[in-house]
């Protein structure tokens, strides 16, 4: 499958819909009034997002992979922040686990990602170019 732009990427997909549902939770009246934490948990899930779409068109797997890291540890980010948004109550526990999932999830299919390419640029399958990016 032959994958043109970050939007084809899973992990991308998936990270979006955390970005949507930390902006819906974010926005509710006692964790919107600390905007410190409010502003930490979308920044953190934007990051995601934009660290992958980033990386994506740096034109090189060793760029990609940089990024991805950083994505990763951003999705890290956005589960302690949902920790401090469970002890101060602006979450229930049915929501930090919905969210701390998700946020797990997008870190394996990151990790799984970087697995793929390093195997990729050992075996010499993948020539990366920002447009024409090869998945096999």
């Amino acid at each position: 499958m032959k994958i043109t732009n970050f939007e084809q990427l899973e992990c991308w997909q998936e990270a979006r819909k955390l970005n949507q549902h930390i902006y819906k939770l974010s926005g509710g009246n006692h964790f919107k009034r600390d905007f410190t934490l409010m502003d930490q948990i979308r920044r953190a899930s934007i990051s995601i997002m934009a660290n992958i779409a980033e990386g994506f068109d740096r034109g090189s797997n060793k760029e990609l992979i940089r990024f991805l890291y950083i994505a990763m540890a951003s999705a890290s980010e956005v589960k302690s922040h949902l920790y401090v948004a469970l002890d101060q109550g602006y979450i229930n526990k049915e929501v930090f686990d919905e969210t701390y999932r998700q946020a797990t999830k997008i870190g394996k299919l990151i990790n799984a990602f970087i697995s793929y390419l390093r195997s990729c640029e050992k075996s010499g399958r993948i020539n990366a170019q920002p447009a024409n990016r090869q998945t096999d």
